[in-house]
């Protein structure tokens, strides 16, 4: 029996971005996603989009798996979760130790950067990651600003 093909689980949604920062409990949490949720659009000249219940994507690029396995998902972006704020900074698998040493406090996982609260971090060292990502997806893969 043939399987079924896999179906994403985080595709862009109607959802306004607006409406999922209202709806955080957390204040500094909901504060630091209300700073984010134009700066993103600053930086990345991308509107915001919901990815999923609970990513604010920015941008949407193509992939293709050697296995056939094909989607869409955003270029970058941030999720306030419960305990930490989680930023998108597609490729993964990237050396950023250079942005990295001056960023501040934060985590760093495949191709997720996870900081408590934006007071911990430099704005700026922030915004380079953002751009150096974004530049590396727009040479790499097909884009789209939404």
């Amino acid at each position: 029996m043939a399987s079924k093909p896999s179906v994403n689980k985080t595709v862009a949604e109607k959802t306004s971005p607006q409406t999922f920062i209202a709806g955080i409990k957390h204040p500094v949490r909901r504060a630091d996603a209300e700073l984010l949720l134009p700066w993103f659009t600053k930086i990345t000249g991308y509107p915001a989009v919901m990815w999923g219940s609970s990513i604010v994507g920015y941008g949407r690029y193509h992939y293709e798996y050697d296995s056939g396995r094909s989607g869409d998902c955003q270029i970058t972006g941030f999720s306030p979760r419960a305990s930490s704020l989680s930023f998108y900074i597609m490729p993964g698998y990237q050396d950023l130790s250079e942005y990295l040493v001056r960023l501040g406090k934060h985590k760093m996982g495949k191709a997720c950067l996870t900081i408590n609260k934006l007071a911990d971090v430099d704005m700026a060292v922030l915004a380079e990651i953002v751009e150096h990502g974004d530049r590396y997806m727009r040479e790499n893969y097909q884009t789209w600003k939404r």
